[in-house]
């Protein structure tokens, strides 16, 4: 285990980062463009191997900007990236989502998780032999048959019932779902409190409510069980107790780096995030 307070520094210029953040959605044809450079140097006599695809899930009351300058570093650092659109619905349905991402990019991929996020790559990325690691970001490592909900409470420590703002409504068939929100006025404190409060504002403005039922429906594969893991554990949060993460760590033999930061540690501490997954990626393609 590696234990880290903060992430690296790097000599990027602002022009650099801000170019760079948030492109996740031109991946696709950075993906193509990567491949494209490697028949070149090939026919010129030069082996070059293309580096892997990283995939990344946010995860509830969060969207994929929350990714913004982990994807800065990334692609600095020439790897190409997608940020998925997670429906936050259940992870099963949100699992089919994921795949047709995974099915759609060609080549080796690296897969990262953020909190619910890592129920959905663990059933996503289950069989599909070109995801080659898994990346846990204060992220739920079920087995099969457990919830985030059920895994949350396996320890205390967790503050999130109590700064929810459930939402119910009535769907097309009559029936009634619930959706949840963080509370704007706890959502500092809650899930960023790392974060800079006008930042955290924006964050709180812009979340992305997930289903209630999501947080109870039971995980049926398990990615980990067969697929090498690497797994960031936060120390001061709030949402999921950090003696559940190195519960679920642990478990799953994950590599482990541990550092003292809020839930949402993509955002305080992109870099070190990055460079996990640049570390997985290292590792596991070649």
């Amino acid at each position: 285990m590696v234990s880290i307070k903060g992430g690296r520094k790097r000599l990027m210029t602002g022009a650099i980062a801000t170019a760079t953040a948030g492109l996740a959605l031109g991946a696709f044809a950075l993906s193509g463009t990567a491949n494209g450079a490697t028949g070149t140097a090939e026919a010129a006599g030069v082996t070059k191997h293309a580096k892997p695809t990283i995939i990344l899930e946010h995860g509830a009351f969060a969207d994929g900007s929350s990714w913004n300058g982990v994807i800065a570093d990334l692609r600095a650092d020439g790897y190409p990236v997608v940020a998925a659109a997670n429906p936050l619905r259940g992870p099963a349905s949100d699992a089919a989502a994921l795949r047709t991402v995974l099915d759609h990019v060609k080549g080796p991929k690296i897969v990262v998780g953020h909190s619910y996020g890592g129920n959905v790559i663990s059933e996503a990325a289950t069989g599909d032999p070109e995801v080659k690691a898994l990346v846990y970001v204060a992220a739920f490592l079920p087995a099969p048959g457990e919830s985030a909900l059920e895994l949350t409470n396996k320890y205390p420590g967790s503050t999130l019932p109590g700064a929810l703002d459930p939402v119910t409504y009535q769907q097309a068939d009559g029936s009634t779902a619930t959706d949840l929100y963080i509370q704007q006025d706890k959502f500092h404190h809650q899930f960023a409190a790392d974060v800079p409060a006008r930042q955290a504002a924006l964050m709180a403005a812009e979340q992305r409510p997930i289903a209630q039922a999501a947080l109870e429906e039971k995980a049926t594969t398990a990615a980990w069980k067969t697929k090498p893991s690497w797994d960031i554990i936060t120390t001061e949060d709030l949402n999921i107790p950090p003696a559940v993460q190195r519960f679920m760590a642990e478990r799953a033999h994950a590599h482990t780096t541990e550092v003292a930061a809020s839930h949402s540690v993509a955002v305080s501490h992109p870099h070190l995030v990055a460079d996990v997954i640049e570390r997985a990626a290292r590792t596991t393609v070649r």
